[in-house]
């Protein structure tokens, strides 16, 4: 359900009008008070459909809401700024905020481009795919220390930020964090284990023949890009400071760290030593003798599976973003299924061979290439460990030591896992040790068990429409709500950045900059086979970056 509208109309950018764009975009117009006013988007049918759907209509774009490239928008708004024309008039309006959903690797120039111009921003996960330019986004974005008329220095934070860990958001993983941290339905958490099972022919669409199949030079592999915000999940369970209660008094306030962390995992699948005989020389789907028995077969997975039966949605508009409107073109619906079939198949067709060179291969996906003569080098199987120590007091001693000592977290473990070949897609599930009980949960529903009274009980879980439940669980949704609302109450006047960001964001930009940090140092465990201290790693990861972070 749409909010009602506020004072000043809220207006947004979406740099990238692809599968994560077209997601917020749905969201902000379906249940937000804000509008999506402007799109830079490079490919122009995605760039008219997402305009025709969220902006302009029937109608033609006004000048400043269509872009074929976010650097076009930025000279443009930089213009208008420079210009100084009144908000209001024809042509010269311009946003509040930015949603990024461009490709991963474009997302540190960006922010950096843009955080001059003092703006909203939401960034799709992950934030950046090293280290170094996580921390060079915190430096250009986070709060100034400046100094008053009385000489005194105060922080400033100078807009809203939000990062695309949508789980987060979504209805389910609110309550359980409520149970587990507010409740203690289970008690103290003793251990966790969390499981991202991203589905057989999803991995092999996304991180096998996509975008996101290669690591790169900076050791980024499938765990940031798939799994940052399970990781993040995690962190957020058992290392940042609970959610408030009016109920409670015992809820601690400060970071957990971890002790240590460490990971294994490898390409185990999808390389060519597992490639069937009877495949033989063959390097694409469309001209391989064993397509018919290949569960990883192009041609079932896009064709048979998806446009055969009219859906060409995601993945298929992934593949081939006009063919909805190849389908539209026909005179009915089978006319439209036979003309996106062709039109997919050609797509399909397309390939590299041994001379092609690599800058090209690496440049574009290759939905058609036979999985296991990929170019891919990601993990497909990949566990994560992660240990906390009893925390530690923050003071000795003193009359509030008793009510220090209740507050603080014991000792636990988490561990994850990240596996490619399963039945269930991206539909997570878990569970949690506590001292009083045992927690399991998957993407729909919770369980406790009772030691005291040795019996389960399942809990249930908010209701949500069905567009929102396919959203990540509801979660786009309630990410794209929690940013639009954080921004109303600042432009509106309701509310100062600082509490906004943590009233309804819930997260700040150091504390996402600090899970993208426990993957890095999951993936530097994994690549040089050791136990990360965490402490330790992080002092020098700053250090070495001069920045100032917790």
């Amino acid at each position: 359900m749409k909010e009602p509208a506020h004072p000043k109309p809220l207006r947004f950018l979406v740099i990238g009008a692809g599968s994560r764009g077209t997601a917020y975009g749905r969201a902000v117009t379906a249940a937000t008070t804000g509008t999506i006013h402007a799109v830079a988007e490079p490919h122009a049918f995605q760039r008219d459909e997402f305009g025709r759907n969220f902006i302009w209509g029937d109608a033609a774009p006004k000048p400043g809401q269509s872009f074929a490239d976010w650097k076009d928008w930025l000279a443009w708004e930089q213009s208008r700024r420079d210009q100084n024309h009144p908000e209001g008039e024809e042509g010269e309006v311009g946003v509040d905020g930015v949603f990024i959903c461009t490709l991963d690797e474009t997302h540190v120039d960006i922010l950096l481009a843009i955080a001059p111009l003092n703006l909203h921003i939401l960034c799709e996960k992950p934030l950046a795919l090293s280290l170094r330019d996580c921390l060079s986004v915190y430096r250009a974005l986070a709060p100034q220390t400046v100094n008053d008329d009385n000489n005194n220095d105060t922080t400033q934070q100078g807009k809203i930020f939000s990062i695309g860990h949508v789980l987060r958001y979504s209805p389910h993983n609110i309550l359980l964090r409520q149970l587990l941290l507010v409740d203690k339905a289970i008690g103290d958490i003793v251990s966790l284990e969390h499981c991202e099972p991203v589905g057989w022919w999803h991995f092999s669409h996304s991180y096998v023949r996509g975008n996101w199949r290669r690591e790169t030079a900076t050791g980024d592999g499938s765990l940031l890009t798939k799994s940052c915000h399970d990781i993040d999940f995690i962190m957020w369970l058992l290392s940042s400071p609970a959610p408030s209660s009016s109920s409670t008094s015992q809820i601690p306030t400060r970071v957990h760290h971890p002790r240590t962390i460490t990971s294994s995992g490898a390409l185990t699948q999808f390389r060519q030593a597992r490639k069937p005989p009877a495949a033989g020389s063959a390097t694409n789907c469309l001209s391989c003798p064993a397509e018919p028995e290949c569960n990883y077969s192009a041609v079932k997975i896009y064709r048979d599976m998806h446009t055969a039966k009219g859906w060409y949605d995601w993945p298929v508009k992934i593949v081939c973003p006009d063919i909805e409107d190849v389908a539209r073109s026909a005179s009915d619906s089978a006319s439209a299924k036979e003309a996106a079939s062709r039109h997919l198949l050609q797509k399909l067709e397309e390939d590299y061979t041994p001379e092609t060179a690599d800058e090209a291969i690496a440049a574009r996906p290759w939905y058609g290439r036979c999985v296991y003569e990929s170019d891919n080098s990601v993990c497909d199987d990949q566990v994560v460990t992660i240990t906390w120590d009893d925390e530690e007091q923050e003071s000795p001693g003193g009359q509030g030591q008793e009510e220090d000592e209740r507050n603080l977290r014991p000792a636990k473990t988490a561990v994850f896992h990240m596996i490619a070949p399963t039945e269930k897609q991206c539909e997570r599930r878990g569970r949690v040790y506590g001292t009083h009980g045992e927690l399991s949960y998957d993407s729909r529903t919770i369980t406790i068990y009772s030691f005291a009274t040795r019996t389960s009980r399942v809990v249930e879980v908010p209701r949500q429409p069905p567009e929102e439940e396919r959203s990540h669980g509801g979660g786009d949704y309630g990410l794209a709500r929690s940013f639009v609302r954080a921004v109303d109450a600042v432009e509106n006047g309701a509310m100062g950045v600082e509490e906004a960001q943590r009233g309804f964001v819930g997260c700040t930009l150091e504390e996402a900059v600090r899970s993208h940090a426990v993957v890095f140092a999951a993936e530097e465990a994994r690549r040089e086979e050791r136990v990360v201290r965490w402490k330790e790693w992080w002092e020098k990861a700053l250090a070495s970056a001069a920045t100032p972070l917790s």
